[in-house]
């Protein structure tokens, strides 16, 4: 894929939202300097759907990998536990799990803020409403069961608060794109390196061993730089 060069101008939009169940206890450390609780936690949500083919409801749960810093750590998990159903709402990251296992894992979720309920059955929450700018050529592929899907890769200028650092700062999120049908189509024919997408839709990953992180879209909108 031919990567833009085009700076990004402006702060732009980027927030996700998760409700699932956490998959095991938060490990909780301190840091000096500030002194400040950090945690990374894993989050399970699941999607269901019903294949036509077989007539049969399926499921598929996606894992995401968060990390909560400072005040929230010590308001919604020093208590928490395997089961407890969790709300995040934050932000993508370029960083990468401490956990040296899961360190090719692609795609970490800073959250901005959390809340802990009790163990129980729900309806899980996976959104992402983010802006950004094309940074691909859109790829347009026809997939197994006939269905047209788009892949083209978008950037994000975010502006956010460094707890550790004690600072804001700018960071530039890169993230491959998934569009299907005649949306899929659109932003084939009609997208440009430099053009503007607002995009409505929700966290996946690759099933390849570093399990990369995506944004599978529901609604797109493009539009022209």
């Amino acid at each position: 894929m031919h990567q833009a060069n085009t700076p990004i101008p402006h702060q732009q939009l980027c927030t996700v939202t998760l409700l699932g169940n956490l998959v095991a206890k938060p490990d909780i450390r301190y840091r000096t300097n500030p002194v400040s609780a950090v945690t990374e936690i894993i989050l399970a949500t699941s999607t269901k759907w019903l294949d036509k083919k077989s007539n049969q409801h399926k499921e598929w749960t996606s894992y995401h990998h968060i990390k909560v810093e400072g005040d929230l750590v010590e308001q919604a998990l020093l208590t928490a536990d395997k089961g407890d159903i969790i709300l995040v709402q934050g932000y993508l990251s370029n960083m990468k799990p401490s956990n040296k296992e899961l360190q090719s894992h692609a795609g970490i979720v800073h959250a901005s803020y959390i809340q802990k309920f009790k163990k129980g059955y729900t309806q899980t929450v996976n959104q992402i409403y983010c802006t950004g700018q094309i940074a691909s050529t859109p790829k347009l592929i026809k997939t197994q069961n006939n269905k047209n899907l788009a892949q083209v890769n978008i950037t994000i200028n975010q502006r956010v608060y460094a707890i550790d650092k004690q600072c804001w700062q700018n960071i530039l999120i890169e993230r491959e794109l998934h569009a299907w049908g005649k949306q899929a189509e659109y932003i084939v024919e009609h997208a440009l390196i430099g053009d503007s997408v607002m995009v409505e839709g929700k966290l996946s990953y690759l099933a390849s061993a570093n399990k990369a992180q995506f944004i599978d879209a529901k609604t797109l909108h493009c539009f022209k730089s």
